[in-house]
């Protein structure tokens, strides 16, 4: 046989080796044929093969035995999941704010092992076919370029978007959607085209540890409603909320909630929008990561999709997925449009115009499904390893999520430990996290910290993990 892909030789030969023992072809134990005849038989190079099975010693699922070769790793089960939170609603009080802004001063630091930020690793991101839309851009539209945009966004991106969004099932169009600076923006917007300072806000928990910061700063308050890990928020703790507190918005991240990784069934979706309706309770979705799905077949239909009213504001951006540095959010505001394009005007005007074109002319060419195949396989095989290592490296009691998508891993540790503690010893190591203490107002998560996969996976990045793993075992050990 021999080997091809557009993929690298040995990525191609690592996932043939990889498909061979999942399939049991090669048992736990087993010793695998030597270099030497993997290269004869698959017509590749020995340096290929090498390449290629140190990929998989580095991911643990083969090891190298001295003067005897290659065999199968035993294949360490998945740690339980975390249960849900005992709460099911609560109206937040205590602000972390100093915290949270020590968590995103980390952002962007390269020298940073980065766990703690949900930003796929920039050798992944699509920047040479960027480099050259942009130059094309750059010079085919001229002075024009140089211009402002308008308030809604380039119309060529809007166009691209409404039709991916009709694709997920949305009857949208071009003039219904808003371009924004980043997902954040779009939130935003949406909160100031609903409520007012002192109203009450529902969103899930766990949340967004920014989602929380915003509505501080718009003087808002947070009933917060828990969050399955598998299942996300449930249709009667909603209406419990809803018919105990006067609710002027809900905040929802129903594909992959972050850091949870929470997927809301369909059938649940229906019923969710069809309850804030009921309600007239404006629904804003945030789906930033729907687009990462791994291990569900096709991509999980948006809130929108069920939306027949313009109740619903949809958020969604390609910071996570296409280039964070680009800043490329957009919103679709339903019955608050002109209320947002209000808002957004009297902000910050419009949007960057190169990078909404760039954008743009990539998804016009097709590029970004192909692109997205790759980047999942990437985060699903950075995961998979990730949680091989992580019942061997944390503290026994340890819980962690098994998300069907996202970029992240919602990680429990034994009740006496302290994920915020763990975050300042581990920064101290060049290592980020996220402390599970910012994703809620109430102290629920205390001993949870949030681990992303970017990826990318090396021998930093596994003795990283073994670090914030060791660093947990000790703070076990001295509070025992």
């Amino acid at each position: 046989m021999q080997v091809v892909s557009k993929d690298f030789k040995y990525q191609n030969l690592e996932h043939y080796l990889l498909d061979m023992i999942e399939s049991g072809r090669f048992g736990v134990g087993e010793k695998l044929p030597s270099l030497r005849d993997v290269s004869q038989k698959m017509h590749v190079s020995l340096a290929t093969v090498t390449h290629a099975y140190m990929e998989l010693e580095k991911k643990g699922i083969i090891e190298a035995r001295p003067r005897s070769g290659y065999y199968v790793r035993q294949t360490v089960p998945h740690l339980p999941i975390p249960a849900s939170p005992e709460h099911d609603v609560q109206m937040g009080k205590l602000s972390r704010t100093q915290l949270i802004q020590t968590v995103l001063g980390i952002v962007g630091e390269k020298d940073m092992l980065p766990f703690g930020c949900i930003c796929a690793d920039s050798s992944l991101l699509p920047h040479k076919a960027l480099a050259r839309i942009m130059n094309s851009v750059l010079r085919s539209h001229g002075q024009d370029v140089m211009g402002y945009e308008s308030i809604q966004g380039n119309p060529l991106l809007r166009q691209q978007i409404s039709w991916r969004m009709q694709e997920h099932g949305s009857r949208v169009t071009a003039n219904d959607v808003l371009i924004t600076f980043g997902a954040m923006e779009a939130l935003y917007l949406a909160l100031r085209s609903t409520t007012r300072p002192g109203d009450n806000v529902v969103i899930q928990s766990p949340t967004y540890f920014c989602f929380l910061q915003l509505l501080e700063n718009l003087g808002l308050r947070a009933i917060e409603v828990a969050s399955c890990p598998t299942n996300g928020v449930s249709p009667r703790d909603l209406d419990r909320a809803f018919s105990r507190f006067d609710i002027a918005a809900c905040i929802l991240a129903p594909n992959f909630n972050n850091p949870d990784g929470a997927l809301i069934p369909d059938e649940v979706k229906r019923e969710i929008v069809e309850l804030c309706e009921s309600y007239s309770i404006p629904l804003i979705e945030d789906d930033v990561s729907g687009d990462l799905y791994c291990d569900t077949d096709s991509r999980p239909l948006p809130l929108k999709s069920y939306d027949k009213t313009g109740n619903i504001i949809h958020c969604s951006s390609f910071s996570k997925t296409i280039s964070p540095g680009f800043r490329v959010g957009y919103m679709i505001p339903g019955k608050k449009l002109e209320k947002a394009m209000e808002i957004k005007a009297t902000t910050n005007v419009s949007c960057s115009t190169p990078t909404q074109l760039a954008v743009g002319k990539y998804l016009e060419e097709g590029m970004y499904d192909r692109h997205l195949r790759k980047l999942r396989t990437c985060i699903r095989n950075q995961r998979a390893v990730m949680q091989q290592y992580l019942p061997e490296y944390f503290p026994k009691g340890t819980r962690a999520t098994q998300p069907k998508g996202g970029g992240v891993l919602w990680v429990e540790l034994p009740k006496q430990l302290d994920g915020t503690k763990l975050f300042f010893d581990v920064k101290k190591h060049k290592i980020s996290i996220a402390p599970g203490a910012i994703f809620s107002t109430s102290d629920s998560f205390t001993n949870f910290i949030r681990l992303s996969c970017v990826g990318f996976w090396n021998d930093d990045m596994r003795a990283g993990l073994e670090t914030i793993g060791r660093l947990a075992k000790e703070q076990a050990e001295q509070r025992t």
